[in-house]
């Protein structure tokens, strides 16, 4: 049937379990991200650290549960030691990796406390650019070890008598990328990634660790750089990360939404890289993947050519996100959780204004971009177990894809909660189409809602004086026929989340 879509699941046809932290972000000192964004002691909202709580309240609305920090290429020419004691001794720096001035004013503390009033946990980058081992495990040392030795004395001196306790650190940023301040081949990041991870976890041998992996997708280090660092520190990493931004600067709707069938690709071709040196090493260990950057970036881009460099937080990548955007973001969430079984760690770069599903004015309002809906209803719902969706869409070829289909859609079941929910995007631009969805091995269930996110218009945006133009409604018509199936009509390029009780 034309326009028809239909998906089959089963309860006991298993992805895997969607770890909680698939729903992380990222805050780097890039900027706005920290200073206008999370934090403006200036501000009306702003609370007795500086922290704005009117931004605390957007964040806390997306319970996201982790959030890496301080960077992305900032970390690669970063200081740990500069950002932490008394505010008035810290220094000023010329930051390379933006060209722009960093005052220090939040550092690592002030991070973890903003991270307990967030309701997230801190996922910790050390500087593996122009530092190394030796930095690292005094920074762990200073984070996590009780007393007794003289980093972690002075962390009580600075007024924190109890540990933080991080758990997750990336060892370093994109250390393939020319780009990065202390840019290593393979060889030369694996050893020092390696003699890192043995220091910190002789330190606390309970944290996890992730390698870096290639820049992105179109690197022409990848996919040997993934195959030569894990060669090099397998048995003492967890993770290997993953980066990929994608854009639709040809003004190519149709090949823009396609584009999650690249991200489909490159998560493949990561995990297999990585089971191939699980295989040479005879291991029994399997390497998980981090996919600690990924977003939609390109709006920004020109404006920030124009950014008089040696400034204090000039407003830097600051895209503004379409409905497109939104529905996008949403078919790359659906992806994630389509490896839910490999993918355990993920990061939407960034968390506040720097591609960021959260805005802000300086001294003004703070709201919603378009992708903050997606993003939030699948970190709300989206937890439990992936089942393995059997998907019939009809499909159709853009500029750099082949047989897309029109809708895709995936189902976690929270079996604590008694509850399926479906995610579905409809990318046919001109036609609603029809979706069956199958829930045979349930029993008896009831729809509890069908959230819907469309708009008549793929360029509108949401800004602080229409923070309200692209938002989502309630008026999905999904509804349970008498043979069992749910029916329902999903809008032209829209984002369905389809609640179902058991």
């Amino acid at each position: 049937m034309a326009n028809h879509a239909k998906m089959i699941v089963d309860k006991d046809f298993i992805v895997g379990e969607v770890d909680k932290r698939i729903y992380g972000s990222f805050i780097e000192h890039l900027g706005r991200a920290v200073y206008g964004g999370i934090y403006e002691p200036d501000h009306q909202s702003a609370d007795e650290q500086g922290f704005r709580s009117d931004v605390l309240e957007l964040v806390k609305g997306l319970n996201v549960p982790i959030v890496r920090y301080p960077g992305g290429n900032f970390v690669s020419g970063y200081n740990w030691e500069d950002g932490v004691g008394p505010v008035a001794d810290r220094p000023k720096r010329l930051e390379l990796a933006w060209r722009t001035v960093e005052p220090n004013l939040v550092g690592f503390n002030e991070f973890v406390d903003w991270c307990k009033k967030a309701n997230t946990e801190a996922m910790m980058a050390v500087n593996l650019g122009t530092r190394g081992p030796e930095e690292a495990r005094n920074l762990i040392e200073y984070s996590n070890h009780a007393s007794g030795s003289y980093w972690s004395d002075l962390r009580i001196k600075h007024g924190y008598k109890d540990p933080h306790k991080v758990k997750t650190w990336c060892l370093g940023n994109e250390m393939d990328g020319p780009w990065q301040i202390g840019a290593k081949t393979a060889v030369e990041y694996g050893r020092i990634a390696n003699e890192t991870a043995k220091v910190m976890r002789w330190v606390d041998p309970t944290i996890e660790l992730v390698a870096c992996g290639s820049s992105a997708l179109g690197m022409p280090t990848f996919p040997d750089w993934e195959a030569t660092v894990l060669d090099l520190t397998y048995d003492n990493v967890d993770y290997i990360s993953l980066h990929q931004y994608y854009g639709n600067r040809d003004k190519d709707t149709a090949n823009f939404l396609a584009q999650s069938m690249g991200m489909d690709s490159f998560i493949q071709t990561v995990i297999s890289t990585a089971d191939f040196v699980k295989a040479k090493k005879r291991s029994k260990k399997n390497i998980n993947l981090s996919f600690d950057e990924w977003n939609v970036w390109f709006h920004s881009n020109e404006s920030d050519r124009k950014i008089e460099p040696w400034s204090i937080a000039p407003p830097q990548l600051e895209d503004i996100y379409t409905h497109e955007d939104a529905l996008v973001v949403g078919c790359m969430l659906i992806s994630l959780l389509k490896r839910a079984d490999r993918v355990k760690m993920a990061c939407i770069a960034q968390l506040v204004n720097v591609i960021a599903p959260i805005m802000t004015e300086n001294g003004g309002a703070a709201w919603k971009q378009s992708i903050y809906y997606p993003y939030m209803h699948a970190s709300v719902f989206g937890r439990g177990t992936v089942l393995v969706p059997l998907l019939k869409s009809d499909k159709y070829d853009s500029k750099d894809y082949t047989d897309v289909p029109y809708v895709e859609a995936v189902a976690v079941h929270n079996e604590e909660l008694g509850e399926v929910t479906v995610f579905a995007v409809n990318r046919d631009l001109d036609n609603a189409r029809a979706f069956e969805i199958d829930l045979r091995s349930f029993g008896s269930f009831r729809v509890i809602e069908h959230i819907v996110l469309e708009n008549d218009d793929l360029k509108a945006v949401n800004t602080a004086a229409n923070p309200d133009r692209v938002k989502p409604h309630a008026n999905g018509n999904a509804k349970l026929e008498q043979n069992g199936t749910i029916e329902t009509s999903l809008g032209k390029a829209s984002w369905n989340v389809i609640r179902i009780k058991l």
